[in-house]
């Protein structure tokens, strides 16, 4: 019978793999003594992906510090400098914890970060289903700028594990949808849920085929927002472009995950504690629990995010509530110290993730979902908000089951997420750079007339340039400007970008146009129709007509219900 010390891993659970070493307090992946070694010692960094020279080839948790060699026995080792004798001082271990989320009506996705070295990295990555959704998204991550990120869970049936809830034939639909908005400086993040039975218009969708080819699925008008997946062989493209177009914000990736996923990753790290203000026990969902806290996993995990019949109103609306609940917890217990220093829960948490989910192809490399993870890291838990859409009841029903947009609060969240506004009071920059943009604004400013500056369109509706030229020239007298045409790239915000000698035109310009000083960029001027400097004015995304004021929110809606992570509460 082999033994592992025998150096035969086949069958070994991929967590008994992990071994502490006493003289780190780290652990590392334990390659297994048989393996073979090499004669002739090799130079110097020659050691194989994934695993340290240093360190006699063993593979290390990235984000490890690798002990030194041991000296052969009977050879005397110098001790370091001042250390005489002493043990080398133990590194406390880095946390390791990494949330994305959706849910299968909630399919939430974890992925630990630094749970091992290449090859499990790769094997990692074979775990994962890419779907290629075109021009919908922004394509590669960058960990440069804010993100937002569309967590679907579906309702599809089909699969092992998700036998038995429903229709089997079921092509899955846009369940659960939580779109995670990430600020550029890492201080906050905002999940905005979105309901299910939300009326919205589906745009025109181009999906790839299996075999390559792109076809179009048309569009439909006033329908609930869960059919932008799953009918007519709507993909998660379909829902991404649908979400721009119903709030404006740009989503840059997707997540997915069914509901097998809520049950092995709850199992994964033994349970998520919940919190009731009344018993439940609800014949449909099967869910069964005291009044209290209870720790839920598996199958009553799945249980308590589906159902609808045992809070609130007994409504969809109660029920994102109950998710977002759900979800809070679930990040404090993968933050929390027994998951953290646990290598099997991160073994079996970066398995039973990297299965769950299907992603874009621009983050479907194991390498790139870690960065996004360690980039949500960055954000505390008390600085990550959880909101919904603002909703009505919808007019045209008599008997209420679907809802609209409540355009009293709405468009204003929205704007505020666009503009990377948090729900918390968190302060977004340093108070240096605050100051600097703001003093952008202040001093001379040049007259209309001597303001020279190219109007380029750069995401506004079309003709927006010459719009605005017209209105520039004829109502604010900036005579010497000009249409440019369209911008080589589109962008979300208006910019304009000046010289530094030309800091007195800009500052006229942005007063007339309601530009805020986050709005200019200090660069270098361009060449007019005339051969002479001029600034470059590029219509972006926000743009909203002539003579509409550019300047964006710099704090959150008021009347926006939110709670946040680092909270408990209980489902009512």
């Amino acid at each position: 019978m082999d033994a592992p010390g025998r150096g035969r891993s086949e069958g070994m659970d991929p967590a008994d793999q992990w071994v502490l070493n006493p003289e780190t307090g780290e652990y590392e992946l334990r390659s297994g003594p048989s393996a073979p070694r090499s004669a002739v010692p090799g130079p110097r960094g020659s050691a194989p992906p994934g695993t340290d020279a240093a360190a006699g080839g063993r593979a290390r948790i990235p984000g490890r510090a690798v002990p030194p060699q041991r000296g052969r026995r009977g050879t005397p080792q110098e001790p370091p400098p001042g250390r005489r004798g002493r043990r080398p001082a133990q590194r406390k271990p880095k946390a390791k914890r990494a949330l994305l989320w959706t849910g299968g009506t909630l399919a939430f996705v974890v992925l630990a970060t630094g749970a091992g070295g290449y090859l499990y990295l790769k094997h990692l990555e074979g775990n994962v289903t890419t779907t290629d959704v075109g021009g919908a998204g922004r394509g590669d991550f960058s960990r440069d700028e804010a993100f937002n990120i569309l967590v679907i869970g579906t309702d599809k049936r089909t699969g092992k594990g998700n036998e038995g809830y429903g229709d089997k034939d079921s092509a899955g639909h846009a369940d659960t949808t939580i779109l995670l908005h990430v600020s550029e400086d890492r201080s906050n993040a905002t999940a905005l849920s979105i309901p299910r039975d939300l009326i919205v218009d589906i745009p025109d969708c181009p999906t790839r085929q299996e075999d390559g080819t792109e076809k179009v699925v048309p569009g439909l008008q006033g329908v609930r927002f869960n059919r932008s997946l799953g009918e007519g062989g709507r993909d998660p493209g379909c829902t991404m472009l649908t979400v721009e177009q119903a709030t404006g914000i740009p989503v840059d990736h997707f997540m997915m995950a069914d509901f097998n996923a809520v049950k092995t990753l709850t199992t994964a790290v033994d349970g998520v504690p919940v919190c009731l203000e009344h018993p439940v026990d609800d014949k449909e969902s099967k869910l069964r629990l005291p009044a209290g806290e209870s720790k839920v996993e598996g199958e009553q995990a799945l249980a308590f995010v589906r159902t609808r019949h045992s809070f609130g109103n007994q409504g969809d609306l109660d029920r994102i509530k109950v998710q977002q609940h759900f979800l809070a917890s679930l990040m404090r217990k993968m933050s929390s110290s027994d998951t953290l220093t646990s290598p099997a829960k991160l073994v079996k948490l970066a398995e039973a993730a990297t299965k769950a989910l299907t992603v874009d192809t621009g983050i479907g490399r194991v390498s790139t979902l870690k960065d996004v993870a360690l980039e949500l890291k960055k954000v505390s838990p008390k600085n990550i908000s959880f909101t919904t859409v603002p909703v009505k009841d919808n007019p045209a029903e008599r008997i209420k089951a679907t809802v609209v947009l409540d355009e009293s609060k709405a468009p204003r969240l929205f704007e505020a997420i666009r503009n990377d506004v948090s729900l918390t009071e968190v302060k977004q920059r340093k108070k240096k750079e605050k100051a600097a943009v703001a003093a952008r604004l202040k001093g001379e400013k040049a007259p209309a007339s001597e303001v020279r500056v190219q109007v380029l369109n750069g995401g506004a509706p079309s003709g927006s340039a010459q719009e605005t030229l017209r209105w520039l020239q004829v109502e604010q007298g900036v005579t010497k400007s000009e249409n440019a045409g369209n911008a080589d790239e589109e962008l979300s915000r208006t910019t304009l970008e000046y010289a530094p000698d030309q800091a007195a035109q800009a500052r006229r310009l942005a007063d007339v146009l309601g530009l805020s000083g986050s709005a200019m960029k200090p660069g270098e001027s361009v060449t007019n129709a005339q051969g002479l400097p001029a600034m470059k004015l590029t219509l972006g995304e926000d743009f909203k007509g002539a003579g509409v004021p550019l300047t964006p929110p710099d704090e959150a809606p008021d009347g926006i219900e939110k709670s946040t992570a680092d909270k408990v509460e209980c489902a009512s």
